[in-house]
Protein backbone atom coordinates (compact mmCIF):
# COMPACT_ATOMS: atom_id res chain seq x y z
CA UNK A 1 0.00 0.00 0.00
CA UNK A 2 1.92 3.34 -1.26
CA UNK A 3 1.53 6.63 1.06
CA UNK A 4 3.17 9.24 3.06
CA UNK A 5 4.45 8.45 6.27
CA UNK A 6 2.74 10.53 9.22
CA UNK A 7 2.21 10.30 12.39
CA UNK A 8 -0.96 7.92 14.01
CA UNK A 9 -3.65 9.47 15.43
CA UNK A 10 -3.83 8.72 18.76
CA UNK A 11 -6.10 6.18 19.98
CA UNK A 12 -8.83 6.21 22.81
CA UNK A 13 -7.44 6.99 26.17
CA UNK A 14 -8.65 8.48 28.89
CA UNK A 15 -8.83 11.67 27.63
CA UNK A 16 -11.04 10.65 24.67
CA UNK A 17 -14.73 11.48 24.85
CA UNK A 18 -15.84 8.28 26.04
CA UNK A 19 -14.02 9.03 29.33
CA UNK A 20 -15.19 12.37 29.30
CA UNK A 21 -19.18 11.42 29.01
CA UNK A 22 -18.77 8.52 31.42
CA UNK A 23 -17.01 11.04 33.86
CA UNK A 24 -19.36 13.85 33.35
CA UNK A 25 -22.51 11.27 33.80
CA UNK A 26 -21.03 9.89 36.80
CA UNK A 27 -20.25 13.37 38.42
CA UNK A 28 -23.62 14.13 37.91
CA UNK A 29 -25.11 11.02 39.42
CA UNK A 30 -22.38 11.73 42.29
CA UNK A 31 -24.09 15.17 42.59
CA UNK A 32 -27.65 14.55 42.55
CA UNK A 33 -27.24 11.70 45.08
CA UNK A 34 -25.09 14.40 47.42
CA UNK A 35 -28.43 16.47 46.69
CA UNK A 36 -30.83 13.92 47.13
CA UNK A 37 -28.79 12.82 50.51
CA UNK A 38 -28.53 16.78 51.55
CA UNK A 39 -32.28 17.44 51.23
CA UNK A 40 -33.63 14.08 53.09
CA UNK A 41 -30.81 14.92 55.98
CA UNK A 42 -32.28 18.69 56.11
CA UNK A 43 -35.61 17.67 56.16
CA UNK A 44 -35.31 14.53 58.77
CA UNK A 45 -33.41 17.34 60.86
CA UNK A 46 -36.27 19.91 60.78
CA UNK A 47 -38.47 17.09 61.79
CA UNK A 48 -36.81 15.95 64.52
CA UNK A 49 -36.16 19.23 65.58
CA UNK A 50 -39.90 20.25 65.64
CA UNK A 51 -41.10 16.94 67.33
CA UNK A 52 -39.05 17.21 70.23
CA UNK A 53 -39.67 20.97 70.60
CA UNK A 54 -43.36 20.03 70.62
CA UNK A 55 -42.78 17.26 73.17
CA UNK A 56 -40.70 19.46 75.33
CA UNK A 57 -43.75 21.99 74.54
CA UNK A 58 -46.50 19.50 75.76
CA UNK A 59 -44.66 18.36 78.84
CA UNK A 60 -44.17 22.03 80.25
CA UNK A 61 -47.35 22.92 79.45
CA UNK A 62 -49.28 19.68 81.55
CA UNK A 63 -46.26 19.71 84.26
CA UNK A 64 -47.36 23.63 84.91
CA UNK A 65 -51.04 22.37 84.90
CA UNK A 66 -50.04 20.36 87.70
CA UNK A 67 -47.97 22.21 89.37
CA UNK A 68 -50.67 24.94 89.60
CA UNK A 69 -53.32 22.81 90.64
CA UNK A 70 -51.55 20.39 93.19
CA UNK A 71 -48.00 22.49 93.87
CA UNK A 72 -45.81 19.04 93.01
CA UNK A 73 -43.96 18.28 89.82
CA UNK A 74 -44.48 15.82 87.18
CA UNK A 75 -41.95 13.56 86.06
CA UNK A 76 -39.11 15.29 83.69
CA UNK A 77 -40.21 18.83 84.77
CA UNK A 78 -37.59 20.62 87.66
CA UNK A 79 -37.74 24.42 88.79
CA UNK A 80 -35.00 26.75 87.99
CA UNK A 81 -32.41 23.60 87.31
CA UNK A 82 -28.79 25.16 86.89
CA UNK A 83 -28.10 23.31 83.12
CA UNK A 84 -31.50 25.15 81.72
CA UNK A 85 -29.77 26.95 78.87
CA UNK A 86 -29.59 31.33 79.81
CA UNK A 87 -32.23 32.39 77.03
CA UNK A 88 -34.87 30.38 78.67
CA UNK A 89 -33.84 32.52 82.01
CA UNK A 90 -34.24 36.06 80.74
CA UNK A 91 -38.26 36.60 79.45
CA UNK A 92 -40.06 37.29 82.61
CA UNK A 93 -43.66 37.06 81.11
CA UNK A 94 -45.58 33.61 81.85
CA UNK A 95 -45.41 32.44 78.23
CA UNK A 96 -43.90 29.22 77.41
CA UNK A 97 -40.66 29.07 75.40
CA UNK A 98 -38.36 26.30 73.87
CA UNK A 99 -34.79 26.59 72.91
CA UNK A 100 -32.03 23.11 71.89
CA UNK A 101 -29.49 22.91 73.49
CA UNK A 102 -26.48 20.74 71.87
CA UNK A 103 -24.40 20.29 75.22
CA UNK A 104 -23.81 16.93 75.94
CA UNK A 105 -23.22 16.47 79.70
CA UNK A 106 -22.88 12.79 81.05
CA UNK A 107 -25.40 10.18 79.26
CA UNK A 108 -27.31 13.60 78.15
CA UNK A 109 -27.03 13.95 74.51
CA UNK A 110 -28.41 17.53 72.75
CA UNK A 111 -31.80 18.30 73.98
CA UNK A 112 -34.90 20.33 73.53
CA UNK A 113 -35.77 22.75 76.34
CA UNK A 114 -39.79 24.47 77.33
CA UNK A 115 -39.53 26.25 79.95
CA UNK A 116 -42.21 28.60 81.82
CA UNK A 117 -42.32 30.88 84.65
CA UNK A 118 -44.73 29.81 87.44
CA UNK A 119 -45.66 33.60 88.43
CA UNK A 120 -44.65 36.76 87.88
CA UNK A 121 -41.23 38.33 87.29
CA UNK A 122 -38.48 36.96 89.51
CA UNK A 123 -40.87 33.56 90.46
CA UNK A 124 -38.98 30.00 90.00
CA UNK A 125 -38.97 28.86 86.38
CA UNK A 126 -40.42 25.31 85.64
CA UNK A 127 -38.52 24.09 82.95
CA UNK A 128 -38.67 20.18 80.78
CA UNK A 129 -35.96 18.69 79.37
CA UNK A 130 -36.03 16.65 76.05
CA UNK A 131 -33.35 14.27 75.13
CA UNK A 132 -32.90 14.19 71.29
CA UNK A 133 -29.55 10.99 71.54
CA UNK A 134 -32.14 8.61 70.16
CA UNK A 135 -33.02 10.88 67.29
CA UNK A 136 -30.12 12.19 66.07
CA UNK A 137 -28.69 8.29 66.62
CA UNK A 138 -31.70 7.56 64.01
CA UNK A 139 -30.58 10.65 61.70
CA UNK A 140 -26.77 8.90 61.75
CA UNK A 141 -27.69 6.20 60.72
CA UNK A 142 -30.12 6.97 57.99
CA UNK A 143 -27.22 9.74 56.75
CA UNK A 144 -24.81 6.76 56.41
CA UNK A 145 -27.64 4.38 54.81
CA UNK A 146 -28.09 7.24 52.16
CA UNK A 147 -24.39 7.36 51.58
CA UNK A 148 -24.07 3.79 51.32
CA UNK A 149 -26.85 3.68 48.81
CA UNK A 150 -25.54 6.12 46.75
CA UNK A 151 -22.07 5.01 46.50
CA UNK A 152 -24.12 1.63 45.05
CA UNK A 153 -25.85 4.04 42.39
CA UNK A 154 -22.89 5.62 41.40
CA UNK A 155 -21.17 2.18 40.99
CA UNK A 156 -23.82 1.15 38.96
CA UNK A 157 -24.59 4.16 37.04
CA UNK A 158 -20.42 4.22 36.19
CA UNK A 159 -20.62 1.49 33.87
CA UNK A 160 -24.03 2.22 32.17
CA UNK A 161 -22.60 6.02 31.40
CA UNK A 162 -19.62 4.09 30.26
CA UNK A 163 -21.61 1.46 27.71
CA UNK A 164 -23.19 4.44 26.92
CA UNK A 165 -20.80 6.87 25.86
CA UNK A 166 -18.93 4.19 24.40
CA UNK A 167 -21.71 3.73 21.74
CA UNK A 168 -21.57 7.80 21.14
CA UNK A 169 -18.07 7.25 21.33
CA UNK A 170 -17.88 4.20 18.46
CA UNK A 171 -20.30 5.86 16.16
CA UNK A 172 -18.45 9.17 16.22
CA UNK A 173 -15.09 7.18 15.68
CA UNK A 174 -16.76 5.45 12.55
CA UNK A 175 -17.59 9.07 11.07
CA UNK A 176 -14.07 10.10 12.12
CA UNK A 177 -12.27 7.16 10.33
CA UNK A 178 -14.32 7.69 7.12
CA UNK A 179 -13.56 11.56 6.96
CA UNK A 180 -9.79 10.54 7.69
CA UNK A 181 -10.58 7.95 4.58
CA UNK A 182 -11.57 11.11 2.05
CA UNK A 183 -8.89 13.13 3.25
CA UNK A 184 -6.69 10.45 2.75
CA UNK A 185 -7.64 10.21 -0.96
CA UNK A 186 -10.58 7.49 -0.79
CA UNK A 187 -13.59 9.47 -2.30
CA UNK A 188 -15.69 5.87 -2.39
CA UNK A 189 -15.52 6.09 1.73
CA UNK A 190 -18.94 6.67 2.84
CA UNK A 191 -20.44 6.28 6.61
CA UNK A 192 -23.69 5.06 5.76
CA UNK A 193 -26.87 4.80 7.19
CA UNK A 194 -26.82 5.62 10.27
CA UNK A 195 -29.29 4.54 13.13
CA UNK A 196 -31.63 7.22 14.82
CA UNK A 197 -31.93 10.75 14.23
CA UNK A 198 -29.91 12.57 16.87
CA UNK A 199 -26.62 14.38 16.05
CA UNK A 200 -24.23 11.97 15.17
CA UNK A 201 -26.28 10.74 12.77
CA UNK A 202 -26.69 14.09 11.21
CA UNK A 203 -23.14 14.29 11.84
CA UNK A 204 -22.29 11.41 9.46
CA UNK A 205 -24.90 12.41 6.95
CA UNK A 206 -23.45 15.53 6.61
CA UNK A 207 -19.76 13.60 5.71
CA UNK A 208 -21.66 11.72 3.54
CA UNK A 209 -23.13 15.06 1.98
CA UNK A 210 -19.58 16.37 1.88
CA UNK A 211 -17.93 13.58 0.24
CA UNK A 212 -20.42 13.06 -2.66
CA UNK A 213 -20.07 16.39 -3.29
CA UNK A 214 -15.86 16.25 -3.23
CA UNK A 215 -16.41 13.59 -5.35
CA UNK A 216 -18.17 15.00 -7.92
CA UNK A 217 -15.81 18.12 -7.94
CA UNK A 218 -12.75 16.47 -8.33
CA UNK A 219 -14.41 13.99 -10.95
CA UNK A 220 -15.37 17.63 -12.94
CA UNK A 221 -11.93 18.67 -12.39
CA UNK A 222 -10.18 15.36 -13.91
CA UNK A 223 -12.48 15.00 -16.62
CA UNK A 224 -11.75 18.81 -17.60
CA UNK A 225 -7.76 18.37 -17.44
CA UNK A 226 -7.71 14.81 -19.04
CA UNK A 227 -10.02 17.00 -21.78
CA UNK A 228 -7.59 19.91 -21.79
CA UNK A 229 -4.63 17.90 -22.01
CA UNK A 230 -6.52 15.63 -24.97
CA UNK A 231 -7.09 18.56 -26.98
CA UNK A 232 -3.73 20.30 -26.38
CA UNK A 233 -1.70 16.92 -27.40
CA UNK A 234 -2.43 17.56 -31.21
CA UNK A 235 -1.83 20.98 -31.69
CA UNK A 236 1.52 21.23 -29.44
CA UNK A 237 2.74 18.37 -31.35
CA UNK A 238 1.95 20.63 -34.14
CA UNK A 239 4.14 23.48 -32.92
CA UNK A 240 7.06 20.98 -32.18
CA UNK A 241 6.72 20.28 -35.68
CA UNK A 242 6.61 23.75 -37.17
CA UNK A 243 9.19 25.13 -35.11
CA UNK A 244 11.75 22.22 -36.43
CA UNK A 245 11.33 23.72 -39.69
CA UNK A 246 12.35 27.68 -38.22
CA UNK A 247 15.89 28.08 -39.53
CA UNK A 248 18.50 27.00 -37.30
CA UNK A 249 19.55 29.74 -34.40
CA UNK A 250 18.87 31.05 -30.51
CA UNK A 251 15.13 31.65 -31.32
CA UNK A 252 14.50 28.18 -32.94
CA UNK A 253 16.81 26.27 -29.67
CA UNK A 254 14.31 28.80 -27.54
CA UNK A 255 11.54 27.82 -28.99
CA UNK A 256 11.74 24.09 -29.55
CA UNK A 257 12.71 24.03 -25.73
CA UNK A 258 9.84 25.81 -24.83
CA UNK A 259 7.73 23.67 -26.98
CA UNK A 260 9.37 20.45 -25.60
CA UNK A 261 8.25 21.85 -21.85
CA UNK A 262 5.07 22.30 -22.83
CA UNK A 263 4.54 18.82 -24.37
CA UNK A 264 6.26 17.32 -21.59
CA UNK A 265 3.51 19.00 -19.37
CA UNK A 266 0.64 18.10 -21.11
CA UNK A 267 2.18 14.19 -21.05
CA UNK A 268 2.13 14.28 -17.26
CA UNK A 269 -1.32 15.82 -17.32
CA UNK A 270 -2.80 13.13 -19.60
CA UNK A 271 -0.53 10.45 -17.19
CA UNK A 272 -2.25 11.57 -14.02
CA UNK A 273 -5.67 11.45 -15.57
CA UNK A 274 -5.04 8.02 -16.77
CA UNK A 275 -4.44 7.22 -13.35
CA UNK A 276 -6.93 8.70 -12.04
CA UNK A 277 -9.38 7.27 -14.03
CA UNK A 278 -8.15 3.94 -12.65
CA UNK A 279 -7.14 2.99 -16.28
CA UNK A 280 -3.89 2.09 -15.93
CA UNK A 281 -2.87 -1.29 -15.56
CA UNK A 282 0.76 -2.73 -14.64
CA UNK A 283 2.63 -5.44 -16.12
CA UNK A 284 4.94 -7.29 -13.66
CA UNK A 285 7.78 -9.11 -14.72
CA UNK A 286 11.22 -10.08 -12.75
CA UNK A 287 13.93 -7.89 -13.15
CA UNK A 288 17.19 -6.82 -11.32
CA UNK A 289 16.39 -4.45 -9.81
CA UNK A 290 19.75 -2.64 -9.60
CA UNK A 291 20.16 -2.32 -13.25
CA UNK A 292 16.23 -1.40 -13.90
CA UNK A 293 17.33 1.71 -11.62
CA UNK A 294 20.71 2.55 -13.07
CA UNK A 295 19.10 2.76 -16.48
CA UNK A 296 16.39 5.25 -15.24
CA UNK A 297 19.32 7.33 -13.46
CA UNK A 298 20.98 7.14 -16.49
CA UNK A 299 18.21 8.37 -18.88
CA UNK A 300 17.87 11.52 -16.93
CA UNK A 301 21.46 12.55 -17.89
CA UNK A 302 22.02 13.96 -14.01
CA UNK A 303 25.25 13.62 -12.10
CA UNK A 304 23.67 11.20 -9.80
CA UNK A 305 25.47 8.11 -7.70
CA UNK A 306 24.16 4.96 -7.91
CA UNK A 307 25.02 2.68 -4.75
CA UNK A 308 23.87 -0.84 -4.55
CA UNK A 309 23.97 -1.09 -0.30
CA UNK A 310 25.64 -4.12 0.87
CA UNK A 311 29.04 -5.73 -0.52
CA UNK A 312 29.60 -4.80 -3.85
CA UNK A 313 30.13 -1.52 -5.99
CA UNK A 314 30.75 1.71 -4.38
CA UNK A 315 29.43 5.02 -5.49
CA UNK A 316 29.81 5.86 -9.09
CA UNK A 317 28.18 7.30 -12.11
CA UNK A 318 25.00 7.10 -13.04
CA UNK A 319 25.82 6.46 -16.83
CA UNK A 320 27.83 3.24 -15.60
CA UNK A 321 26.29 -0.02 -15.15
CA UNK A 322 26.52 -1.55 -11.59
CA UNK A 323 29.74 -4.41 -11.77
CA UNK A 324 28.84 -7.69 -10.72
CA UNK A 325 29.44 -9.04 -7.38
CA UNK A 326 29.42 -12.24 -5.68
CA UNK A 327 26.27 -11.82 -3.64
CA UNK A 328 23.77 -11.62 -6.30
CA UNK A 329 21.50 -8.64 -7.42
CA UNK A 330 18.28 -7.93 -5.89
CA UNK A 331 15.46 -9.10 -8.05
CA UNK A 332 12.01 -8.02 -7.80
CA UNK A 333 8.56 -8.72 -9.50
CA UNK A 334 7.72 -5.44 -11.61
CA UNK A 335 6.37 -3.10 -14.13
CA UNK A 336 10.03 -2.09 -14.94
CA UNK A 337 8.61 0.79 -17.36
CA UNK A 338 6.76 2.05 -14.61
CA UNK A 339 9.23 2.04 -12.06
CA UNK A 340 12.23 3.53 -14.73
CA UNK A 341 9.26 6.88 -14.43
CA UNK A 342 8.80 6.66 -10.34
CA UNK A 343 13.10 6.39 -10.27
CA UNK A 344 13.44 9.13 -12.85
CA UNK A 345 10.79 11.38 -11.38
CA UNK A 346 11.98 11.85 -7.90
CA UNK A 347 15.75 12.46 -9.39
CA UNK A 348 14.53 14.68 -11.88
CA UNK A 349 13.02 16.21 -8.81
CA UNK A 350 16.22 15.77 -6.42
CA UNK A 351 18.10 17.70 -8.37
CA UNK A 352 15.66 20.76 -9.45
CA UNK A 353 14.13 21.25 -6.27
CA UNK A 354 17.67 19.98 -3.91
CA UNK A 355 21.18 20.09 -3.81
CA UNK A 356 23.84 18.31 -5.49
CA UNK A 357 25.14 15.27 -4.23
CA UNK A 358 22.63 13.52 -5.31
CA UNK A 359 22.37 10.14 -4.34
CA UNK A 360 20.27 6.32 -5.30
CA UNK A 361 20.52 3.60 -3.05
CA UNK A 362 19.26 0.25 -3.73
CA UNK A 363 19.04 -2.32 -1.17
CA UNK A 364 16.73 -5.65 -1.30
CA UNK A 365 13.76 -4.24 -2.80
CA UNK A 366 13.95 -0.66 -1.60
CA UNK A 367 15.42 2.16 -3.65
CA UNK A 368 16.35 5.34 -1.38
CA UNK A 369 17.07 8.75 -3.41
CA UNK A 370 18.58 11.43 -1.31
CA UNK A 371 19.68 15.16 -2.14
CA UNK A 372 21.55 17.77 0.01
CA UNK A 373 19.07 20.32 -0.25
CA UNK A 374 16.55 22.40 2.34
CA UNK A 375 14.17 19.22 2.32
CA UNK A 376 10.87 18.34 1.34
CA UNK A 377 8.38 20.99 3.50
CA UNK A 378 6.08 20.05 6.46
CA UNK A 379 2.95 20.88 3.90
CA UNK A 380 4.24 17.57 1.68
CA UNK A 381 5.21 15.15 4.70
CA UNK A 382 2.05 16.10 5.83
CA UNK A 383 -0.49 15.58 3.13
CA UNK A 384 1.47 14.04 0.82
CA UNK A 385 2.48 15.47 -2.83
CA UNK A 386 -0.12 17.51 -4.32
CA UNK A 387 -0.48 18.30 -8.68
CA UNK A 388 0.45 22.13 -9.03
CA UNK A 389 2.02 22.83 -5.40
CA UNK A 390 5.22 22.90 -4.61
CA UNK A 391 4.63 23.73 -0.96
CA UNK A 392 7.91 25.82 -0.55
CA UNK A 393 9.65 28.68 -2.00
CA UNK A 394 13.17 27.45 -1.02
CA UNK A 395 12.73 24.76 -3.35
CA UNK A 396 12.59 26.76 -6.56
CA UNK A 397 9.05 26.27 -9.13
CA UNK A 398 7.76 24.05 -10.76
CA UNK A 399 4.17 22.22 -11.37
CA UNK A 400 4.04 19.47 -8.79
CA UNK A 401 3.57 16.52 -11.04
CA UNK A 402 6.58 15.05 -10.96
CA UNK A 403 6.06 13.81 -6.69
CA UNK A 404 2.32 13.30 -8.05
CA UNK A 405 2.96 11.21 -11.10
CA UNK A 406 5.35 8.93 -9.10
CA UNK A 407 2.89 8.56 -6.29
CA UNK A 408 0.15 7.23 -8.30
CA UNK A 409 2.68 4.76 -10.23
CA UNK A 410 3.61 3.53 -6.66
CA UNK A 411 0.21 3.02 -5.93
CA UNK A 412 -0.53 1.29 -9.08
CA UNK A 413 2.53 -1.14 -8.14
CA UNK A 414 1.51 -1.92 -4.74
CA UNK A 415 4.81 -0.33 -3.46
CA UNK A 416 4.94 2.51 -0.41
CA UNK A 417 6.32 5.74 -1.54
CA UNK A 418 7.56 7.85 1.83
CA UNK A 419 8.82 11.13 1.73
CA UNK A 420 11.22 12.07 4.58
CA UNK A 421 14.03 14.76 5.56
CA UNK A 422 17.52 13.45 6.73
CA UNK A 423 18.52 14.32 10.15
CA UNK A 424 21.91 16.88 8.55
CA UNK A 425 19.86 18.12 5.97
CA UNK A 426 18.43 17.32 2.51
CA UNK A 427 15.12 15.48 1.03
CA UNK A 428 15.14 11.63 1.23
CA UNK A 429 12.52 9.54 -0.93
CA UNK A 430 12.06 5.39 -0.30
CA UNK A 431 10.27 3.68 -2.08
CA UNK A 432 9.91 -0.05 -0.62
CA UNK A 433 8.46 -2.54 -3.44
CA UNK A 434 6.47 -5.78 -2.58
CA UNK A 435 7.58 -9.17 -2.12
Amino acid sequence: MSGVSANRRPGPGRTSLRWKIAALAAATAALAAAAVGALVHVWTAHDIEDRARARAFNAVYAAADVHQRTGTLTEGARLDPPDLPASLRAPADGARHTAYDPRTEGNVGPSMWAAQRTGGPGSPVLAVQVNMSSELHTLRRLDATMAAASLAALAAATPLAFYGAGLVARRLRRVSATAARISAGDLDARTGPAKGRDEVAEIAATVDLMADSLARRLCTERQFTADVAHELRTPVGGLLAAAGLLPPGEVEDLLRARVRDLRDLVEDLLEISRLDAGAERPVCVRVPLAAVVAEAVSRTGLDTQVTLAGPGPGPGPATAEPEPTADPEPVVETDPRRLERIVANLVVNAHRHGAAPVRVTVSDRTVVVRDHGPGFPDDLLLHGPRRFHTGAAERGSGHGLGLTIATGQARLLGAELRFGNAPDGGAVATLHLPA
